[in-house]
């Protein structure tokens, strides 16, 4: 008698959402980061020109 494995769907779709999501999240800090990066460069420039 064999027994067949069981596939675990379900947990695998869960675990890929919390993986995705945790993705994103840490995208959103990235960008915003690099948003900061940006700003405080182009404020360099603006004083180097007047």
């Amino acid at each position: 008698m064999t027994r067949a494995i069981r596939f675990p769907a379900r947990e695998i779709a869960l675990a890929s959402f919390v993986l995705a999501f945790a993705a994103l999240l840490a995208g959103c800090n990235t960008v915003e980061g690099m948003g900061q990066d940006v700003k405080a460069g182009g404020r360099a420039v603006e004083r180097a020109a007047e």
